[in-house]
């Protein structure tokens, strides 16, 4: 049980972090506006995916995963 307060408590500290870059860095990070994202607009209905940043944050995260499991 000592194993997975230890993980909750990295992965707390880890999203803090993040969540502090995202908020200094907010307007200067180009996710969720990168080519291949679909944006579509017609008259006020608007839909937005952004597929190619999800794919990007998957592969980081997978490597990070990656690096730390070695």
């Amino acid at each position: 049980m000592q194993d997975i307060g230890k993980l909750m408590v990295i992965g707390g500290a880890a999203l803090v972090i993040l969540g502090l870059v995202f908020w200094l860095l907010g307007g200067r990070l180009p996710l969720g506006r990168l080519p291949g994202d679909i944006s579509y607009n017609k008259g006020n209905m608007s839909f937005f995916f952004p597929l190619t940043t999800c794919i990007l944050v998957s592969v980081i995260l997978s490597l990070l995963l990656w690096l730390f499991r070695r």
